[in-house]
């Protein structure tokens, strides 16, 4: 599918999306929790779907009722020998220590871009938890057998917190006692919080946790039947960036469903719109922003790497040099996204550079017609088209359907507040 953006302006209220990391989180706990759970205002992306399909797989009982997911579970039971992830990182990072709580033989594998990228650090963990592993050379698909065995250990959190939040989920569930995971280099702690908040809310008792180096469980921890739970899925505060950008450069929006309080890494897109000048307020609920005179700013997105592509989008309209700390995040992502932030903005008259950890962002200039790649990459493609608002004539992406991956009702919701998007299909 192409998507074909004409210069608009936008203008209205939108609900944003709900979070992903936030319902797969909950879908890996309600498969943990023995008893009924149901999700309330649940997400619909493809991960999301990719998810609550792992814990069918896992031996839960899902029921959609449109507004709501009933999951129904007794723990850990494998009704099938495949379990497919899809595309998420967070799913095949979070579900494969869950899975090895079983003691049946697995193969976990997923699509796209996830069969290219690095995973490793299972054949590196999973042999000292007593779980058998077989992978294709540090990549997918992986072959397992449990059950998992909680000790103590010592895990590389460079590279993804993901690893480190199925371990929590799979030792809070194992009863461990008396073990410590210990974490060098932890990036997006954030995430880690998130995690530590859907333990609470699905009566599990987290760890202790040192700076974020040692997570230490002292007593044991099984979830016992305590029938059913409730949760509802806050707004995805990743997805919402590209709204909250869209309304910095084009028009003045008001966006609800967004927690103020939300412990998502992400929400710091708040202070890049603030620094760059834009218009923003936060009235009963409801984030009111509009467009100023934007100026160049400087962000650390260390630990918060999916806010690049709205970051650069923004950037490319404020006048002056805006750098962007924590590119180094960004190489084992849907693409290398530092490489294709640079091809897509580049062919639309926006100068990136490349200094180590730093990407260098030249805006203020008329962005050009153009036609771009989203290279199978969802926030690429959603970047593109908030930046092509402005743009100077029409801005043509290939493979706009990448959306699916976090954001289905992207263009849907890009056109109800009066973007010019044109969907069609090649």
């Amino acid at each position: 599918m192409i998507a074909i953006v004409q210069p608009s302006g936008i203008e209205g209220s939108i609900r944003a999306p709900r979070s992903k990391s936030d319902m797969q989180r909950a879908c890996a706990a309600a498969l943990l929790h023995q008893g009924t759970t149901h999700i309330v205002d649940p997400g619909r992306s493809n991960d999301d779907q990719a998810a609550m399909d792992v814990v069918a797989k896992l031996g839960a009982t899902v029921t959609d009722h449109g507004d709501a997911i009933s999951i129904q579970s007794r723990g850990v039971d494998p009704v099938s020998r495949e379990i497919n992830c899809g595309e998420s990182g967070l799913g095949i990072r979070m579900f494969s220590p869950i899975a090895a709580m079983s003691a049946r033989e697995l193969s976990i594998s997923g699509t796209g871009s996830l069969l290219k990228r690095p995973m490793d650090f299972f054949d590196a963990i999973f042999p000292q938890l007593g779980i058998f592993i077989s992978s294709n050379a540090g990549k997918l698909p992986l072959v397992i057998k449990g059950p998992l065995q909680p000790s103590s250990i010592e895990v590389d959190g460079s590279l993804s917190s993901q690893f480190l939040t199925g371990l929590l989920m799979a030792y809070s569930a194992s009863g461990a006692n008396g073990v410590t995971i210990k974490v060098k280099d932890l990036k997006s702690k954030p995430y880690i919080d998130l995690t530590l908040g859907v333990l609470k809310s699905f009566g599990m008792k987290p760890p202790l946790v040192d700076n974020y180096e040692n997570f230490t469980f002292e007593a044991a921890q099984h979830l016992q039947p305590v029938g059913d739970i409730t949760y509802r899925v806050e707004g995805d505060w990743s997805g919402a960036a590209f709204l909250f950008v869209a309304a910095a450069i084009a028009g003045n929006v008001s966006i609800q469903g967004m927690r103020a309080d939300s412990v998502q890494a992400d929400i710091k897109i708040l202070e890049a719109i603030k620094d760059a000048g834009a218009s923003l307020q936060f009235k009963e609920g409801i984030y009111l922003v509009g467009p100023a005179a934007l100026k160049a700013f400087s962000f650390d997105a260390t630990e918060c790497p999916d806010l690049f592509p709205p970051l650069v989008a923004l950037a490319a309209y404020c006048n002056g040099i805006t750098r962007i700390k924590g590119a180094n995040r960004l190489t084992h992502k849907e693409s290398n996204r530092a490489l294709t932030l640079q091809d897509v903005f580049g062919r639309m008259g926006v100068k990136i550079e490349l200094e180590g950890d730093m990407m260098i962002v030249h805006g203020g200039l008329p962005l050009k017609a153009a036609r771009v790649h989203s290279h199978h990459d969802h926030r690429i493609a959603m970047a593109a088209a908030v930046a092509a608002l402005r743009a100077d004539g029409e801005v043509v992406i290939d493979d706009a359907e990448a959306i699916d991956k976090s954001y289905p009702d992207f263009y849907e919701h890009m056109q109800s507040l009066g973007a010019s998007i044109a969907l069609q299909t090649q």
